[in-house]
């Protein structure tokens, strides 16, 4: 029971009076607003209290009340003559929980600061009364004993605030616990030294004040610590596992606090085992809480002693939340890995690291980037002592060469060769200085190895030299490889520096060494292809003002040598694209470059010609292979189809364009121009004639109907980003002109085509539909990876925070991660689907997709317009086209870029559901043999025509599969 107060007469709180026993709410106002010093206002509330005690805690308590969203308030009367539970109750009575907001939970900007100035507003008040009214046993107990009591409340307002608030006030009482241990602490060795002294020098008086002292501070010590223990049994061990997960998220933090401020009093297993329990804890926001709380403790080696009994008993579940489905919690637990592996390299197994060196290869880069810092700790922090004593060397006898060689053998060792991009990447923020260690790459290729000293292998050779055009290319464009980030990001001034700094001195150095490489590799096709591609990211100016113009020379004649010697696809489009790279006509090389390329263009011309005689000399007379003929040929095609190809896109690109623009315009000055009242635009109103009809509709047939592989460009489709960003660009178009459809403008001649699409695609999908087995779509070969990865691309709708990781080629089974559900696919949610798509999830095969068939009507007299087949069909397509036109100009999400990483987090069932949710689209059964037999179209061809022509086109069904 509360104690009674001594005044109860009218009190006055920052110069205003309260009246009829109602306590103002002048407290809730000031923290609300958060404009005045927090250490004045409580300054003054306890001069307040010191006048009259009572007045100034009900002012308190309606702080907390009105805190936490109630608009009630705890009278004089009720405050002296009613328990704690008994005014809690009538609080619950008049709390309005039908908006559901309160103070902690609200928007808007007046709310913004308002938790902030919550929690300091507690933190002062404790601080200021730690040397008076805390300890007189009646303000304290009043203010736990209410928060306890709100903490067990059924409204999750008064729940949530009251546990912030006792959270808080417990954070401030370990403070207070702290500094009087500190204050015990320095009284007991002023004590000791005193004691020590000769008699003739002892003195009494001081002894027995500091005995005195240290009698006191024990006294405070016993009553806070009775205090937090309040606190800690009455709040937290019931709120740490409350069913709102902010409320456990409040407790976990703040014991992370306590353990870290207060070690030798919370840092024990009684406390950590509420953080371990914890880590199960199934919102990741939870979890993350453990994890922040457990780093703050594993940084400080100090305390290490204290949790290897906590390590060896949790590490596992550390290490398997690495894989969460929260990147914020995975990237979390890799840092604290980091940590413990930094404070003993005891702790972590062989297997523990193994399970974090893969995520060098994730997609999502905050991950990679700390599973990076975990490899550089673990295999490149053991430098020998004396190596920082020595003088620093250059070459393949610097430091960084072994490092080179352990990255080296890390990466061929993870099997994962074509992701050495991903890998440079992911230790690009804390090893920089040596993957740009560029003279060092160069010395261990060119150099001979030292006495002693192991050469690497040419396997090892190919690795380097992947790793070092990888790091040249991180340095020169300075954004993530694909798959990882959003794209190009703007530089600072500091990283623009330190990219033009980059490569100049990666020119300097290899515009010397590159020929001398590629002389000792010609012969070797996979080293000279990665070779050949790094004059790309030369700053060329270097050569005129280096005057490096002999390297340029002898670059050229090895490129010269290269072409000669090869035959191999890949290495001449590299030489290719290295012509191109350096026929800059911004640079004062150009003339020499364009005069080394004619020459050998020239030479492969005359020779061509010459092989050509012979060869058909030889056919005349006895026959001959022509070998030499077809390699000459495939020279020529590769050399001159570059800059050909270039300019046949910037032709298509050109055409793409006109198209839109066309569609466009037909759109604006369509029908709807004069739609609301503005009638007097009809003269500008266009109907387009059945002649650009047929060409749109030709246009479409030619660009976007057509196989995957005719699609293919200049060797740049060959990765998934490329084949999906040409399907994108297709979908953009079929949209521009679906658009035209569903307006009307193309009604006449384009209808019966597209329902032609449609019949066809319909067919096709039943038939993998029937015929695709689970297994099949589990497997995900090479040839379904653009269609997988378009449609989650579109289903994540631009947003890179969600994006999936979906395992591709190095890794067959699947899995998919993302922070909110996918959006519905286009399906009709019929009860009846949905009961037969739970049975199907059952059975091992495709999941059969709902089909929304449309006849024709035997007697549509019968019908109104709306409900005719024609009526029908225009609803469906409307809606498909306006749902694809909503979609235009979505940026492409590249889920499954490699490399991946498997999520062991997420259930088969999920990968099921997701699988079966990309194969499910509305289709239409049509029955178009009347109007194929007699509609006529204006040009004098019949539909039955452009069917024909749907069928030799192919219509591609992954074109498709991108609509619901």
């Amino acid at each position: 029971e509360k104690g009674k107060g001594a005044g109860k007469g009218p009190g006055r709180m920052n110069g205003h009076h309260q009246e009829n026993g109602m306590e103002n709410v002048m407290l809730f106002e000031v923290v609300r607003l958060g404009k005045s010093a927090m250490q004045s206002v409580v300054d003054d509330w306890i001069e307040s209290y010191k006048h009259d005690r009572d007045v100034a805690l009900l002012d308190l308590i309606n702080f907390f009340i009105q805190c936490s969203g109630c608009k009630g308030g705890v009278t004089g009367e009720m405050f002296h003559n009613m328990q704690n539970s008994e005014i809690i109750r009538k609080m619950t009575e008049e709390f309005d929980e039908d908006s559901g907001d309160y103070p902690l939970t609200m928007a808007g900007p007046q709310w913004k600061k308002f938790k902030s100035s919550f929690c300091e507003f507690i933190g002062v008040l404790v601080r200021q009364c730690q040397y008076s009214i805390i300890y007189d046993e009646y303000m304290m107990d009043t203010v736990i004993s209410l928060l306890t009591g709100l903490s067990d409340s059924q409204v999750r307002a008064f729940r949530h605030t009251s546990t912030l608030a006792a959270m808080k006030l417990m954070t401030a009482l370990v403070n207070v616990a702290l500094n009087l241990s500190i204050n015990m602490d320095n009284t007991q060795r002023q004590y000791e030294a005193e004691r020590n002294k000769i008699i003739g020098k002892r003195a009494n008086d001081r002894l027995e004040l500091l005995l005195q002292k240290r009698k006191e501070l024990q006294e405070n010590q016993d009553e806070i610590e009775n205090m937090m223990n309040a606190i800690f049994k009455g709040v937290f061990v019931h709120r740490y596992r409350d069913a709102i997960a902010e409320i456990r998220a409040i407790c976990i933090e703040e014991i992370g606090v306590w353990m870290k401020m207060y070690s030798d009093a919370f840092l024990n297993d009684s406390y950590l085992k509420y953080v371990g329990w914890t880590m199960h804890d199934k919102q990741g926001e939870v979890r993350l809480k453990c994890l922040t709380a457990l780093q703050g403790l594993y940084y400080n080696r100090e305390l290490n002693a204290r949790l290897e009994l906590f390590t060896s008993r949790f590490k596992d579940r550390i290490v398997s939340m690495t894989l969460d489905k929260e990147y914020d919690v995975a990237v979390q637990a890799i840092k604290l890995l980091t940590l413990v592996l930094h404070s003993s390299d005891e702790v972590l197994t062989a297997e523990d690291c193994e399970s974090v060196y893969h995520l060098v290869y994730s997609a999502h880069r905050p991950v990679a980037v700390a599973a990076g810092e975990f490899l550089f700790k673990k295999l490149f922090s053991h430098r020998d002592p004396e190596d920082d004593s020595m003088p620093k060397r250059r070459g393949r006898q610097s430091v960084n060469a072994n490092l080179i060689k352990t990255t080296v053998f890390f990466f061929l060792e993870s099997e994962l060769h074509e992701h050495a991009a991903y890998l440079v990447d992911s230790m690009w923020d804390c090893a920089a200085e040596i993957l740009k260690d560029w003279e060092c790459m160069i010395s261990l290729l060119l150099d001979e190895p030292l006495p002693g000293e192991e050469a690497l292998t040419d396997r090892q050779e190919t690795a380097l030299i992947e790793i070092m055009l990888c790091t040249i290319r991180q340095a020169a464009e300075c954004h993530p490889p694909v798959g990882r980030g959003t794209g190009k990001r703007v530089l600072t001034a500091k990283e623009k520096k330190t990219q033009l700094d980059d490569r100049m001195r990666m020119t300097e150095l290899f515009a010397i060494a590159l020929p001398a490489l590629l002389a000792k590799y010609s012969v070797d096709a996979e080293k000279v292809t990665n070779l050949l591609q790094l004059p790309q990211f030369f700053d060329l100016e270097i050569y005129t003002t280096g005057r490096l113009e002999k390297h340029l020379d002898s670059l050229l004649r090895q490129i010269r040598e290269i072409v000669e010697k090869h035959t191999d696809t890949d290495v001449l489009e590299a030489c290719s694209k290295t012509y191109h790279a350096l026929c800059n006509e911004e640079f004062t090389i150009f003339n020499r470059v364009d005069i080394a390329r004619s020459q050998l263009l020239d030479e492969q011309v005359d020779k061509f010609n010459r092989l050509l005689e012979d060869f058909l000399q030889e056919v005349r007379t006895a026959g001959g292979s022509g070998w030499s003929v077809r390699s000459t040929l495939m020279l020529l095609c590769v050399c001159i189809g570059t800059a050909v190809w270039q300019e046949y896109l910037r032709i298509c690109f050109h055409c793409y364009t006109a198209f839109t623009i066309l569609c466009d315009l037909l759109l604006i000055f369509s029908h709807q121009i004069i739609s609301g009242g503005r009638e007097a635009l009809e003269p500008l109103v266009y109907t387009p004639e059945a002649s650009l009809q047929s060409e749109l509709l030709n246009f479409i047939l030619d660009h976007v109907f057509i196989d995957q592989d005719e699609d293919s460009n200049n060797g740049q489709q060959d990765d998934e980003a490329g084949k999906i960003e040409a399907l994108h660009k297709r979908r953009n178009l079929l949209a521009a002109y679906t658009d035209c459809v569903s307006k009307r403008l193309l009604i006449s001649v384009c209808l019966l085509d597209l329902m032609l699409v449609l019949s066809l695609f319909s067919q096709r999908h039943m038939y993998l539909e029937r015929f695709m087995t689970f297994q099949m779509a589990l497997q995900r070969e090479d040839c379904w990876l653009p269609l997988i990865s378009y449609r989650n691309s579109l289903q994540a709708g631009g947003d890179d925070d969600t994006m999936s990781v979906v395992s591709g080629i190095s890794s067959r089974g699947s899995s998919v991660r993302s922070k909110k559900a996918k959006p519905a696919t286009g399906k009709r949610k019929l009860p009846e689907v949905w009961m037969s798509r739970e049975q199907s999830m059952q059975t091992p095969v495709m999941m059969p997709s709902p089909h929304l068939t449309s006849t024709v009507m035997r007697e549509p007299k019968h019908l109104r317009p709306e409900e005719s087949y024609m009526g029908v069909f225009l609803q469906i397509w409307c809606h498909w086209s306006s749902d694809a036109c909503s979609r235009r100009g979505t940026g492409l999400m590249e889920d499954d870029e490699e490399p991946i990483v498997e999520d062991v987090m997420m259930s088969s069932e999920g990968r099921i559901e997701d699988l079966n949710e990309g194969m499910d689209f509305d289709t239409m059964d049509i029955d178009l043999a009347d109007a194929l037999s007699s509609k006529q179209d204006k040009n004098g061809f019949t539909f039955q025509r452009k069917h024909q022509r749907l069928l030799e086109k192919e219509v591609d069904f992954k074109m498709f599969s991108t609509f619901p």
